[in-house]
């Protein structure tokens, strides 16, 4: 993979071992490249703003501002920029409020070294990487709290086929389009269709903006 085409990633984490840690692992990537660090939330906005990476593994409670609060200033205004959450806490709240933030995935700091990697790649290719057992009702709360008031606020530019909202479906559950046509029964072809379809009437650039916009909108579950 040439250089223009490895993964930038930044690291956030006021924990100078495990941006060490961390950023030793990535350093060793033949495909992904560390941009940048930071030890602090508002510290991690300027400089992410600065580098521009295509991933971010953010760490919840830091100094400054909290990783929930820099994430939702990263997202609204670098709204490619993928951030994961990067936590030592299995917390429901935590989970959910990075959702809501704009986070596209709540990784533990304990997963394995191969796990992470793949959360920061999977992330990279616009998938939803929520790696944690507390995920799902974290989606269920956010669904409830702002279902309503997004769906009136939602206008597709057309309505959805009941195939196309059986594959968006699968595409929230983090599914990819081989595991989504063999659940389904339909060719891994068929899915890329939907997908195209799916996007194309969401507005969507990517699969992780498309999950978040039908999760706002109480359109998954």
């Amino acid at each position: 993979m040439t250089v223009q085409h490895m993964i930038k990633v930044f690291l956030a984490d006021d924990q100078t071992m495990i941006r060490q840690g961390l950023g030793y692992i990535i350093k060793l990537q033949k495909d992904m490249q560390l941009v940048g660090e930071a030890a602090d939330g508002k510290e991690a906005v300027r400089r992410i703003s600065d580098t521009k990476p295509d991933v971010v593994l953010m760490d919840v409670q830091m100094p400054g501002c909290s990783g929930i609060d820099a994430t939702r200033d990263v997202v609204r205004n670098l709204p490619e920029v993928k951030v994961v959450i990067l936590t030592t806490f299995e917390v429901q709240d935590y989970v959910f409020e990075g959702i809501r933030a704009g986070a596209v995935g709540y990784l533990l700091k304990d997963a394995d070294t191969e796990v992470m990697l793949e959360s920061i790649r999977a992330a990279y290719r616009g998938e939803a990487v929520y790696r944690t057992c507390l995920a799902a009702d974290a989606l269920v709360k956010v669904l409830s709290s702002e279902a309503k008031d997004s769906q009136e606020k939602m206008k597709l530019l057309e309505p959805l086929t009941e195939r196309e909202q059986e594959v968006l479906q699968q595409i929230s559950f983090g599914l990819k389009n081989d595991q989504i046509a063999e659940t389904l029964y339909i060719t891994e072809g068929t899915v890329k269709t939907h997908i195209h379809r799916l996007l194309q009437k969401f507005g969507a650039e990517d699969r992780t903006q498309l999950v978040v916009i039908a999760l706002r909108g109480g359109l998954v579950k």
